[in-house]
C-alpha cells in the first residue's frame, strides 16, 4: 500500500463516541440507549438513534455482551421437519427479537431421539444464549426441557395448553373440534381424519380434538391415518382410502396433506366436493388458490411467534411496551368451496 492509500479517519467505521459527540451525549448515554435502559429522556433517545442512523453505527454484539455480561442471543430449537407454520413462527421470532435488541441462533433437531434433543439443546447453551424459545417440539422435548432445568429462561410455542406456564400456544384441539363440527353440520356422518406424525404435539392434539368432536356428535370415528404432513403422503393415503373407505369427508391434520389427498380424488376421477368435502388445517397462503379453494383452520403463526419473544423478555426482566404486542389471533375456521353437504 502506498502513502496514499492510507485511509483517514473519516474512512474508518463510526464507533459510539463518534455517535456520541454527534448526538450532544456522552458515550454511556449512547450506550444506554442501545442497550433500551428505560431510564432515558424520550427527546434524548431519539435524538441518539437520529445520531446512530446519519452514522450508520453498528454496535459491536461483542463488546456489549463483555461490557454488560449479556450476550442479547435468543436460542431457538426447531423441529427436525420444517413446515409452514414453524418457518413462519421463525421468522416471527427473529422480527420481534430484533425490534427488541436481540439475535438468534437456531438449531433444528436432527430427530427426535433424546441424546440428539440433549446435543441441540447444549449446543445452543454453549453460545450463552440469554433465553431459549422451542418453535413446534416433538412430544419427547418437552419433558427433556423439564429435566434438564437450564439455568435460562424457557418458552415453549406448541398446544401444550395452560396446563404449561412457559408454553405460548393456540387449541389445536378446539381448532380440529371445529372442522369437525363443520363437516357434521353439513351433514357428513362418515368423516376420515389423516394425522400428522406420532411424534407431534400439533398432530397429537389436533387428532385429539377429532376423536373428542366424533364423542360428543355420538358418530364412529375411523381409525386416523398417521402421516408425515406432506402432499405426497396425503395423495399416497387418499389413493388407498378412496379404495377402501366408504367415507363423504376428510379432516386432513394440515393443508399440504389436505392438498394431496384432494389430488388423489381427481386422479381416480372423482371431485371435490361433490364426491368427498376435504378440510384441511394452518391456511397456508396457497390454500385460497387451490381447486376448489380449501376449507380450512387459520393460525396466527407470526402472532404466536411474536407473543413467545414477548413473554421471554419478560422472564429476563427486559422492559416492553405490551402495547405494541397485541394478543393472537385464536383459530377460525375458514369456510372456502371444498366443503358442501354430502350426496349420498
Amino acid at each position: 500500500m502506498s502513502e496514499t492509500d492510507i485511509p483517514d479517519a473519516a474512512a474508518r467505521a463510526p464507533s459510539i463516541r463518534d455517535v456520541a459527540r454527534l448526538a450532544g451525549v456522552s458515550y454511556q448515554t449512547v450506550s444506554r440507549v442501545i442497550n433500551n435502559s428505560p431510564q432515558l429522556r424520550p427527546e434524548t433517545a431519539a435524538r441518539v438513534r437520529e445520531a446512530i442512523a446519519e452514522l450508520k453505527f453498528v454496535p459491536n454484539q461483542a463488546a456489549r455482551a463483555l461490557a454488560t455480561s449479556r450476550t442479547r442471543l435468543i436460542g431457538v430449537l426447531g423441529p427436525r421437519a420444517t413446515t409452514h407454520g414453524t418457518s413462519a413462527m421463525v421468522l416471527a421470532v427473529e422480527s420481534a427479537a430484533r425490534r427488541a435488541g436481540y439475535r438468534l441462533t437456531v438449531t433444528n433437531l436432527g430427530t427426535s431421539a433424546p441424546d440428539d434433543v440433549r446435543a441441540s439443546i447444549d449446543h445452543l447453551m454453549q453460545q450463552s444464549i440469554e433465553g431459549l424459545i422451542a418453535v413446534a417440539p416433538q412430544t419427547r422435548v418437552v419433558p427433556i426441557l423439564d429435566e434438564m432445568q437450564l439455568p435460562v429462561p424457557v418458552r415453549i410455542v406448541s398446544s401444550t395448553g395452560p396446563s404449561t406456564p412457559t408454553a405460548t400456544f393456540n387449541d389445536q384441539i378446539a381448532g380440529a373440534r371445529a372442522a369437525v363440527r363443520h363437516l357434521v353440520d353439513l351433514g357428513h356422518t362418515r368423516i376420515l381424519h389423516i394425522a400428522g406424525p406420532r411424534d407431534w404435539i400439533e398432530a397429537d392434539h389436533r387428532m385429539r380434538g377429532y376423536l373428542a368432536e366424533m364423542d360428543a356428535q355420538d358418530l364412529a370415528p375411523r381409525p386416523p391415518v398417521l402421516g408425515d404432513w406432506t402432499a405426497q403422503f396425503g395423495y399416497e393415503a387418499g389413493l388407498e382410502l378412496l379404495r377402501t373407505e366408504d367415507a363423504t369427508a376428510v379432516f386432513a391434520g394440515n393443508d399440504h396433506m389436505a392438498l394431496g389427498f384432494m389430488h388423489a380424488v381427481r386422479a381416480i376421477g372423482r371431485s371435490v366436493p361433490e364426491d368427498v368435502s376435504v378440510v384441511g388445517f394452518d391456511d397456508v397462503p396457497e390454500a385460497a388458490h387451490l381447486w376448489p379453494p380449501l376449507t380450512t383452520v387459520r393460525q396466527d403463526f407470526a402472532g404466536i411467534g411474536q407473543r413467545a419473544v414477548w413473554d421471554l423478555l419478560s422472564d429476563l426482566g427486559v422492559s416492553h411496551d405490551d402495547q405494541a404486542m397485541p394478543e393472537p389471533d385464536h383459530l377460525r375456521l375458514i369456510v372456502r368451496s371444498s366443503t358442501a353437504p354430502p350426496s349420498r
